[in-house]
């Protein structure tokens, strides 16, 4: 399946309203990365498309980068240290449960509704929206990289 197979137009839209609404809670940062393959270890391709986002960058070190290879079929959840300083060891793997099991029934956006809602909500639990918040990174489905 390509990457412009995995969501269709309507789809997309869902996941990035999800990302919207998580973010209207939280000063984190919520990023959705497609690309077809993953030729490495995902976390380890995960990990370089956080740094070439720039995820590494926000001011509290709060962003959480859902990463999905469409024809490897390999998923990662990554979270930047401030996220991870706070979260129980096994938050993201049980995350990842319950987009992976949307996902084996081939429900895409609601998969990532449902992760993006989860990791929103952990998000707002340690950092609090801000009045003065900026968004600091693109609400948008990145591609390719």
């Amino acid at each position: 399946m390509n990457v412009r197979d995995f969501l269709n137009q309507t789809e997309e839209l869902q996941v990035l309203e999800a990302i919207k609404k998580a973010e209207t809670n939280t000063s984190g940062e919520i990023r959705v990365h497609l690309e077809t393959e993953c030729k490495k270890e995902v976390l380890e391709r995960a990990k370089e498309v956080f740094e070439k986002l720039k995820m590494h960058k926000t001011k509290l070190r709060n962003g959480v980068l859902f990463y999905i290879a469409t024809e490897s079929k390999h998923f990662a959840i990554l979270g930047d240290k401030g996220i991870n300083e706070k979260v129980e060891p096994d938050f993201w793997n049980s995350t990842k449960e319950i987009v992976l099991q949307k996902m084996r029934e081939g429900e895409h956006a609601k998969a990532l509704e449902l992760g993006i809602h989860q990791a929103g909500e952990r998000l707002k639990t340690h950092f609090p929206y801000q009045q003065d918040d900026l968004n600091e990174l693109s609400d948008e489905i990145s591609t390719g990289i």
